[in-house]
C-alpha cells in the first residue's frame, strides 16, 4: 500500500524560500519516478518537478526551473522540494506524487512521470 505524506507548507513573502518533505511508504526508491505537482484554485494541476529514483535524474516545468530543487533520501524514503525565489504565482496546493500505486484516482503527468498515487498536499502561499 502506498502512502505519501506531505510536510513543510505555509506563507512566505516574494522571494523567499520553503522546503517542502514528502515522508513516503510502499515504494521501492530505486526503481520507480517520483515529484511534485501543484494545483492552484481555478488552475490545472501543473507537474513541476520529477526525480527517477534509480539514478537520481530530474526534470523540472520550465515555470520553475532554476529555483526549484527536488532531492530524494533513499535511507529515510523521504522526497524534498527546496523552493527558492518564491513567486505570488508559485501559490498552490503542492502534492507528492509516484508512479507506484494502482491508480485508484487516474494518472496525473508529473512533468515526465505518470503518477498513480499522490498524498494529501500541503498548501504554499507566496505574498
Amino acid at each position: 500500500h502506498v502512502q505519501l505524506v506531505e510536510s513543510g507548507g505555509g506563507s512566505v513573502q516574494a522571494g523567499g524560500s520553503l522546503r517542502l518533505s514528502c515522508a513516503a511508504s510502499g515504494i521501492t526508491f530505486s526503481r520507480s519516478c517520483m515529484g511534485w505537482f501543484r494545483q492552484a484554485p481555478g488552475k490545472e494541476r501543473e507537474g513541476v518537478a520529477v526525480i527517477y529514483t534509480g539514478d537520481g535524474s530530474t526534470l523540472y516545468a520550465d515555470s520553475v526551473k532554476g529555483r526549484f530543487t527536488i532531492s530524494q533520501d533513499k535511507a529515510k524514503n523521504t522526497l524534498t522540494l527546496q523552493m527558492n525565489s518564491l513567486k505570488p504565482e508559485d501559490t498552490a496546493m503542492y502534492y507528492c506524487a509516484s508512479d507506484a500505486g494502482r491508480g485508484e484516482r487516474g494518472i496525473v503527468m508529473v512533468v515526465t512521470c505518470p503518477a498513480r498515487s499522490w498524498g494529501q498536499g500541503t498548501q504554499v502561499t507566496v505574498s
